[in-house]
């Protein structure tokens, strides 16, 4: 439980931080950002492909033949990839998240220049 909990807290801050700089007008374009940013994070195939080269391995020093060794690389490669998938999704869902927070904080700053402009107006009249 503990060694998750590392491995947890070593993936967030691990994780790139991500940045919606363009200016996004609805939800759709941030799924779209959202979507580009967990493509980046790589194929879930790679991932089991490392994991069952990891597993083999792991499998083969732990049980010294070649049974042993191909039930490494089978768990290792659900691992890898289920691990893969996972922070894909982990990645589009902080991307999406900090998007529409992006979006939402500048709505409202245009809305309140937009009051201060009328405020300013009435002042002046």
């Amino acid at each position: 439980m503990m060694k998750r909990l590392l491995i947890g807290c070593a993936l967030l801050f691990a994780a790139p931080v991500v940045s919606a700089d363009d200016h996004y007008s609805d939800a759709a374009d941030c799924e779209a950002f959202a979507r580009n940013e967990a493509r980046n994070q790589g194929r879930v195939l790679g991932g089991a492909t490392r994991g069952a080269v990891r597993g083999a391995a792991l499998g083969a020093i732990l049980g010294d033949n070649k049974k042993s060794a191909r039930r490494g690389a089978k768990l290792g490669a659900v691992a890898g990839g289920v691990r893969r998938a996972r922070q894909r999704d982990m990645a589009y869902q902080r991307a999406y998240d900090q998007c529409m927070a992006d979006m939402r904080y500048r709505r409202e700053e245009e809305r309140r220049r937009a009051e201060r402009e009328r405020d300013n107006e009435s002042d002046n009249d």
